[in-house]
């Protein structure tokens, strides 16, 4: 999916991280492998023992949409009240980040959209860890 299309480097610039992942389509499929790693590591895994995830699969995607600049159709909860009172630490998000740089990997995106989508992902880290 991701890399299927040469890069234009004149319309590159205008292109959100969205755009650039491929879209929808690559979301998608992204979020499928990321929570495919996330229920296999034992660090995190537990998180969800008992989570409706097929409702997760698409809060996960709308979000992620969302906050890569793609269409909002996200109505969940903020960062910091989604994670509120599940006490998680710096490990907890280092192995979800692992996952998600991992997936990405696996789905041959580029370097430099990796790094954005890891600043991105920073950015709500205080959020997310409710300090």
């Amino acid at each position: 999916m991701f890399g299927l299309f040469k890069k234009n480097p004149e319309t590159e610039l205008e292109k959100t991280v969205f755009d650039k992942l491929g879209g929808a389509p690559a979301i998608d499929l992204a979020v499928d492998i990321f929570y495919r790693k996330v229920l296999v590591d034992d660090r995190i895994a537990h998180f969800f023992d008992t989570v409706d995830m097929e409702n997760q699969h698409k809060k996960q995607k709308a979000f992620l949409t969302m906050a890569f600049g793609g269409p909002n159709h996200y109505t969940g909860k903020d960062m910091r009240e989604a994670h509120k009172g599940m006490n998680l630490t710096e490990e907890h998000f280092g192995a979800v980040a692992e996952a998600l740089v991992g997936t990405l990997q696996e789905l041959n995106v580029p370097q430099e959209d990796i790094d954005s989508v890891v600043e991105i992902a920073a950015s709500v880290k205080d959020d997310v860890l409710n300090r």
